[in-house]
């Protein structure tokens, strides 16, 4: 399959980086170290779609999102009220923790 080149993206890399893309690069059989970038970059662009996709379908999902953390409404009584059960939850579980390593601890 022929591969139409019109553009160009210029990267500079350690002499290190460049030896370690290079051997990876001939131990995947690539013919040359740019197909070997250019392969790799694809991929991972394609993955990176893919995952971001998969959290938010759409763009409306994105603006939907985005608008519910910059513009949160008012917390209203029932929040408010998880928010002290919760509270009171996690007091009583601290003391307990504590109690327990405590007797952990005199062994």
């Amino acid at each position: 399959m022929a591969v139409i080149v019109n553009d160009r993206i210029d990267i500079r890399v350690s002499k290190k980086q460049k030896e370690l893309f290079r051997y990876a690069s001939d131990v995947s059989g690539f013919k040359n170290l740019t197909e070997f970038v250019v392969y790799c970059v694809n991929k991972e662009a394609n993955k990176i779609i893919i995952e971001n996709n998969q959290i938010l379908k759409s763009i409306e999902d994105k603006k939907i999102f985005i608008k519910a953390i910059l513009d949160a409404p008012q917390p209203n009584a029932n929040l408010k009220k998880a928010q002290l059960n919760y509270n009171k939850f996690k007091s009583s579980n601290e003391v307990k923790d504590r109690g327990i390593g405590k007797k952990i601890r005199k062994k």
